[in-house]
């Protein structure tokens, strides 16, 4: 088992790049256990630390590369907004449960797709730009769940 430990500092610039980085890392290896911790520092910067205990995975022949679904643009109908606001109070009721910024659990881009694709089946998922095996795992029956029920 190997541990790595990543931070995502909190300057808009420097976020996305992390949040990038991270999801990178957590794609291309087996993760064990993932802790995270706020770290308040008055002196520096704040930021929030994740630590992820993992194996490597044996390179895997790369396939190419499926384009993935994502909401460009896109206006939504009434059933759609319905669904996106359902789907958003569900992310801020996660990020609060697992003291997480509400983007780790989601992006709102990554919403406005789920509410304009509506899976109707947990692989379906992975047709979603943004949605890996990570965020499918933790997240996908929940998901489906208000999918199901909006």
């Amino acid at each position: 088992m190997k541990v790595k430990l990543i931070k995502i500092r909190l300057d808009e610039h420097q976020v996305i790049s992390d949040q990038r980085y991270l999801d990178d890392f957590l794609q291309n290896h087996h993760i064990l256990k993932v802790e995270t911790a706020f770290v308040n520092d008055p002196e520096k910067e704040n930021f929030w630390s994740v630590i992820i205990y993992y194996e490597d995975q044996k390179p895997a022949v790369k396939e190419a590369k499926r384009t993935k679904y994502s909401a460009e643009d896109e206006e939504l109908n009434e059933d759609e907004i319905k669904i996106l606001d359902c789907l958003k109070i569900w992310r801020s009721e996660k990020a609060r449960e697992q003291n997480l910024p509400s983007y780790f659990i989601a992006t709102n881009k990554e919403l406005v797709s789920l509410a304009k694709f509506k899976p109707i089946k947990k692989e379906e998922l992975q047709e979603i730009k943004g949605f890996g095996k990570h965020k499918i795992e933790n997240y996908g029956e929940e998901i489906i769940e208000i999918l199901e029920s909006v």
